[in-house]
């Protein structure tokens, strides 16, 4: 893989084209309407969002959008069967791009996600 050098989540979206990048957009304006304020960085080369400390990244390949966030047992007790039927790891959840994008449980993993970080940055 070549190396990159993102400086921006908008430069690393520039990269791709096709489901990839329309999923990636979609995930970027729901973590916008759930978390207005959200600042976008680049971590790891890839887009990370931070709100009260680390909210949510993703990143793109050739068969899925990862999305992945700071570990939290909270996190996968909640979604538990939500997941269920994703590739999953600790930290990662695999959306496959040949399969329908659920929106609905991503606006609900951002915001349960912020809530953690509202919750544990009083």
């Amino acid at each position: 893989m070549a190396k990159t050098d993102y400086r921006s989540v908008d430069q690393y979206h520039d990269a791709f084209s096709g489901e990839s990048l329309a999923r990636m957009q979609t995930i970027r304006k729901i973590i916008h309407d759930v978390v207005p304020g959200v600042e976008e960085a680049i971590s790891y080369q890839i887009p990370c969002f931070k709100h009260k400390g680390y909210l949510i990244y993703y990143c793109a390949f050739p068969k899925h959008i990862s999305l992945s966030h700071p570990y939290s047992e909270a996190f996968w007790e909640h979604f538990k069967a939500d997941l269920e039927g994703y590739k999953t790891s600790k930290s990662v959840i695999q959306f496959p791009t040949d399969k329908p994008f659920p929106e609905a449980l991503i606006r609900a993993i951002i915001a349960f996600r912020k809530k953690e970080n509202d919750n544990n940055h009083n």
